[in-house]
């Protein structure tokens, strides 16, 4: 897969996620459940907007500059020990929650996979400003994967829906 290739497929897979938070932070009656949606939407927009200036740049120039790709979020490992505090914290109080929330939650943890996984695999097989480009996307992929897997743990093991003032999801 040559690079414009693979940044046509990175606008694919970024409008899949983009339009799956859009619909969940649409088909909620949580509203923190829809601040968290809405939160990974915009991010997801903001990637689609870097990945279509790369684009642009790219069929313009044959050339790319890998600008820096922020994140309002907070990192994997931050993500995940807050998460594993709450856990432990609230160990014994179980209550199986099931509901739209939930099934959004597993639908984005699906399409972050996805992803996740199309960057480890351009990482892997380009070289470069190219491997850079897609790098900085496996870092904060994983984060939106933790951040899915963290609610979705607290939703199904705890009874507590989204509102973990616990820990942060943003950068601090």
């Amino acid at each position: 897969m040559n690079l414009e290739e693979a940044i046509a497929t990175a606008l694919e897979y970024e409008g899949r996620v983009h339009r799956t938070y859009s619909e969940a932070a649409e088909n909620t009656a949580n509203d923190v459940a829809r601040r968290v949606f809405s939160t990974l939407r915009d991010e997801e927009a903001e990637h689609i907007k870097y990945l279509r200036d790369r684009l642009d740049e790219w069929r313009s120039t044959g050339r790319i500059n890998v600008a820096e790709l922020n994140t309002v979020l907070a990192p994997k490992a931050e993500i995940e020990a807050g998460a594993a505090a709450l856990r432990q914290r609230l160990q014994g109080s179980h209550r199986q929650v099931r509901g739209t929330e939930y099934e959004s939650l597993k639908k984005a943890l699906d399409v972050e996979l996805e992803t996740s996984a199309f960057y480890r695999k351009m990482v892997a097989s380009l070289d470069g400003d190219e491997r850079r480009l897609f790098g900085r996307f496996v870092e904060i992929e994983e984060g939106h994967v933790a951040i899915v897997q963290a609610e979705m743990d607290l939703i199904s093991g705890t009874g507590y829906w989204f509102d973990t003032a616990e820990f942060s999801l943003e950068k601090a």
